[in-house]
């Protein structure tokens, strides 16, 4: 026996003739066009509904719009980036628009294939998150299609940005530190070399705000910092190296809370506590720093804000291509939990 035929596809002429009207009728309210009054739209969409009617993107995207938003994430196992996400996608709940997610993989050569993959299949808008591409490169990018970026400071009047200020939740940390009466004070950082993305990453800017506010609190004999990597083993490596000083420091700023994570594994490796020897603070507030048998003091830096920010921005960019770049930068926040307390006297 000869396998049934697969079940036709429903088509724009089925909708019509089910709703009572012209292709054309359907096809506006499709496109959302002028010209289709509500009763039309009304009764078209419940014919689509009847029948499961669903246009092909393909198609779609021959009418000018796909309604698809390319998101791209440099690393998607650290918590944090899921928290834009979540961010992206509920301020387009409401939309037509669908979200695709590609990993960038910090790398550029990555992060291109993955931006000229999301342009290759029409997406209507990007959101590009933490990228380490050169500046031209976004730029280029944000000419082919509208584009914000968030987490990367400087502005550019191709594209809009959402930023957290980093300098500033950096302070915050070691106000909170110093307010407790440590001292040595040290700072694990992400390892950077390219100088626009000294000046513009945000882990680059967390470092200056941390001597920043290391020498405004009288510190700065006291500045230690190690270049790893945003990962759980970049913290590990950090703190192992940090406690094989001599003078070993009463207290760590961990630049991400993945990086606080393996600091946290070291410092129990070495047999000492937190806080009891040492105090350990993070950056992102990460779902799992407010789990009880971490209790992570961190920063709030606002993900889903970011990310509901991003998506804001990129609709009215899509709206409308020529308007003057818009920048956002969100004020964070210190959440002290039970990883910092005072020194050991």
């Amino acid at each position: 026996m000869e396998p049934p035929a697969p079940p036709r596809r429903v088509t724009i002429v089925d909708v019509a003739r089910h709703a009572q009207v012209s292709t054309t009728a359907v096809s506006k309210v499709l496109r959302n066009a002028y010209g289709a009054s509500p009763e039309m739209r009304e009764k078209v969409r419940r014919a689509m509904d009847e029948l499961g009617y669903r246009p092909l993107a393909a198609a779609r995207g021959l009418r000018g719009q796909t309604y698809t938003i390319g998101v791209m994430l440099p690393d998607i196992r650290n918590p944090f980036f899921p928290e834009i996400l979540d961010g992206v996608t509920g301020r387009l709940a409401d939309t037509d628009y669908q979200v695709l997610l590609g990993p960038g993989c910090n790398g550029e050569k990555e992060e291109a294939r993955v931006t000229e993959a999301l342009i290759d299949r029409g997406m209507d808008g990007l959101v590009l998150v933490a990228p380490v591409s050169p500046r031209a490169r976004l730029e280029q990018v944000a000419s082919l299609v509208p584009t914000v970026v968030v987490g990367r400071h400087g502005h550019s009047p191709t594209f809009d940005t959402v930023t957290d200020d980093d300098m500033a939740g950096a302070a915050l940390v070691v106000d909170h530190l110093a307010g407790l009466g440590h001292r040595r004070i040290a700072h694990i950082e992400h390892h950077e070399t390219d100088p626009t993305r000294i000046q513009e990453m945000p882990n680059a800017q967390r470092a200056e705000g941390y001597r920043r506010a290391m020498r405004d609190h009288g510190l700065a004999k006291e500045i230690t910092i190690v270049s790893t990597s945003y990962t759980p083993q970049g913290g590990y490596r950090g703190a192992k190296e940090l406690l094989a000083r001599p003078g070993r420091p009463t207290a760590v700023f961990a630049g991400a809370d993945v990086v606080a994570m393996g600091v946290l594994e070291a410092v129990n490796e070495a047999g000492l506590t937190v806080p009891g020897d040492i105090s350990v603070a993070g950056y992102d507030n990460t779902t799992f720093a407010a789990l009880g048998p971490i209790s992570l003091t961190s920063v709030d830096q606002a993900g889903r804000a970011m990310g509901d920010n991003a998506a804001r921005l990129l609709l009215e960019r899509i709206a409308e291509r020529r308007k003057p770049s818009v920048h956002v930068k969100l004020s964070p926040t210190l959440v002290p939990r039970r990883t910092t307390a005072a020194p050991p006297s």
